[in-house]
């Protein structure tokens, strides 16, 4: 079961979402917002793994939501605007729906929340700094990959290419940087850019603007260079 919470400004679209949540056996809605502080107070209260949410709204919006938590549940914007989608990409959200959504398209984005949700779970060591492998999903079945041969994780639009040691060989996965990240150990792998997670002990040189693993020269994103700096400084 995932806890869920609905934000929108607009009555009807929330009494919409709410008629829609409440049809998908596996979720469970515990607040319906008009605006992003409510849905902040009803977080700070609730665990909430789930977040459905309007963009443009007054005060706060979406994007803004999501940028101000710590501790970030999954999120599927629900918009009756394109030009946000990049935007939201780069967040990780789960899925972005146009309104007027149909209830098809709508239970095609839960199924995914659940899928990423079960598999963090599958993912989730006891010990983190003991873990060793992952299961992805792959063609409708798990594959598991051993965490010491993963030299890259590169971002490709819905997917992920996990990069190994073994020349040419990758993995396509369809998944978000986030939640590939957040089935990693913090301790073995860190991400320098939007689209790029690395292997800390595959790293060879790191220079102010870019590193390398062997020959291989990969960008560090402007808000990633503190974090990078930190582990030069560590003797990673």
């Amino acid at each position: 079961m995932l806890n869920c919470i609905a934000i929108d400004d607009e009555p009807l679209a929330l009494d919409l979402l709410e008629d829609n949540i409440r049809s998908i056996p596996f979720l469970v809605l515990k607040a319906k917002c008009r605006n992003a502080m409510d849905a902040m107070e009803i977080m700070q209260r609730e665990q909430i793994e789930l977040v459905f949410s309007d963009i443009q709204m007054p005060g706060l919006n979406g994007l803004q939501l999501i940028q101000s938590l710590t501790v970030k549940p999954m999120f599927i914007f629900i918009t009756a605007h394109e030009k946000f989608a990049l935007a939201s990409y780069d967040l990780d959200v789960v899925d972005y729906l146009l309104k007027p959504v149909a209830f098809e398209r709508f239970v095609k984005a839960c199924n995914r929340a659940l899928d990423y949700h079960n598999l963090q779970r599958l993912n989730q060591p006891a010990k983190p700094d003991t873990k060793e492998f992952i299961f992805v999903p792959i063609d409708y079945k798990m594959v598991k990959v051993t965490l010491a041969d993963i030299l890259t994780i590169e971002s490709v639009k819905d997917y992920v290419r996990i990069h190994f040691q073994a020349p040419s060989r990758t993995l396509l996965v369809r998944i978000s940087m986030k939640a590939i990240l957040d089935m990693l150990p913090a301790s073995l792998f860190i991400r320098i850019h939007k689209s790029f997670i690395v292997n800390v002990r595959k790293i060879t040189t790191i220079r102010k603007n870019d590193l390398f693993i062997g020959d291989q020269e990969l960008p560090i994103g402007e808000q990633y260079k503190d974090q990078v700096s930190k582990l030069a400084e560590l003797g990673y």
